[in-house]
């Protein structure tokens, strides 16, 4: 038996509908926003005015600010922000613009660890800035007890402008459709703990670890964990030995993104595809995306960070 066919415009309406419907679900999906992708003292780093500084000193726009994500949940109308880095203000701004404060409240502050570059930022939230009033900030048990016994830290909780979270190791924070799971990771821990994170929303996940030692020091497999998540945020402060002239790099326990990239050269393209190298020294040619050390991580299918990218969740 045949069928009449329905008119061209019922067909085309069908399909503008579908259309509109995908991009309505897509404005509602969470998304991760990089915000920054350099190490604690951005670049150009104070005192450096070698050849690969001059560039940010002369022309501002050329300025790189220290590691930090937004996470922006359209469907619950929030943002958070993962690090409060010593350039929170201009992040901040770069997360409004992207997230509209007519629409957008601020849900809180995922702190890593006790580097400058990962919590120093808070200063902004005190009296003397902006004076904000109960910011939920989440941190481990020994990030909680620095920030509640030393001051100019203290002052902001006694003044109430931040609220602290408390966080248990690999156990999920629910934030409406989205997890976030702290983990524990081998670091310089002279204050605090430090941890990375897992965040869990409705369709993808990612890892982010900005600061950890030698994947070998890790009790946990990072190729393993890798191939669980979506997307892989991971520390990339140097590039390789030797990008320190007279320092003896191994006093300095990150993992090179050269180590890196070796660790998963063996595993499939799809896998290779989920790391972003980030948290890159000023020292770091793949800050530079003409070096030849950026055009192999991108021949090798890796992803470099930058400012500005999209990683929906």
């Amino acid at each position: 038996m045949y069928r009449r066919q329905p008119p061209a415009g019922f067909l085309l309406g069908l399909i503008l509908l579908s259309l509109v419907s995908a991009a309505s679900f897509a404005q509602q999906a969470p998304y991760l926003y990089v915000l920054g992708v350099v190490q604690d003292a951005g670049h150009p780093q104070i005192g450096c005015y070698a050849e690969h500084c001059q560039p940010g000193w002369q022309d501002a726009r050329l300025r790189r600010g220290a590691t930090a994500l937004g996470l922006i949940d359209p469907g619950e109308n929030k943002t958070y922000l993962f690090e409060a880095t010593p350039n929170m203000p201009e992040q901040l701004y770069q997360l409004a613009q992207e997230a509209p404060l007519d629409r957008y409240s601020q849900g809180g502050i995922f702190l890593t660890h006790a580097h400058i570059g990962h919590y120093a930022g808070l200063m902004y939230l005190g009296q003397e800035a902006l004076g904000a009033s109960g910011v939920p900030v989440y941190g481990m048990p020994k990030m909680r007890d620095y920030l509640t016994n030393n001051g100019p830290w203290s002052q902001l909780v006694t003044q109430q402008n931040i609220r602290l979270q408390p966080m248990t190791a690999d156990t999920p924070i629910t934030l409406g459709t989205i997890t976030v799971t702290p983990f524990l990771v081998p670091h310089r821990d002279e204050y605090s703990e430090t941890v990375g994170y897992r965040i869990t929303g409705p369709n993808k996940s990612a890892l982010f670890i900005p600061d950890i030692n030698k994947w070998s020091a890790w009790n946990r497999d990072i190729t393993d964990l890798v191939q669980t998540v979506d997307y892989a945020l991971v520390d990339a402060t140097f590039y390789a030995d030797g990008e320190l002239p007279g320092r003896d790099m191994s006093k300095i326990p990150h993992p090179f993104a050269a180590e890196t990239m070796a660790l998963f050269k063996d595993l499939a393209l799809e896998q290779r595809q989920k790391i972003w190298f980030i948290h890159m020294n000023h020292t770091n040619p793949l800050l530079n995306p003409a070096s030849a050390a950026s055009i192999k991580v991108r021949a090798n299918g890796f992803n470099i960070a930058q400012e500005g990218i999209r990683l929906p969740l």
